[in-house]
């Protein structure tokens, strides 16, 4: 049995021209991820800071890096018409 591949439903042209960063909560701390087309092609979305958390009573220094890749976004057509 072979897996059905999703398809991105919105070309490349129309996603970078529309898409807004997308909130998204660290530890209670609101921030934003940029729109993002990465080096494999893809595109999405894309955060990258240093936040530090409490452990127990200790505080720790934490990379965090965030991707959000829309499936299916590597083969997606340039532009609209080659969508339709």
């Amino acid at each position: 049995m072979s897996a059905n591949k999703t398809v991105c439903p919105i070309s490349r042209s129309t996603f970078l021209a529309e898409a807004k960063g997308v909130e998204v909560t660290i530890n209670g701390i609101p921030t934003l991820a940029q729109v993002k087309t990465f080096s494999t092609g893809s595109f999405g979305w894309h955060h990258g800071d240093k936040v530090t958390i409490k452990v127990g009573d200790t505080l720790v220094k934490c990379q965090v890096g965030l991707t959000l890749t829309v499936i299916g976004s590597k083969e997606a057509p340039q532009d609209a018409k080659a969508a339709a």
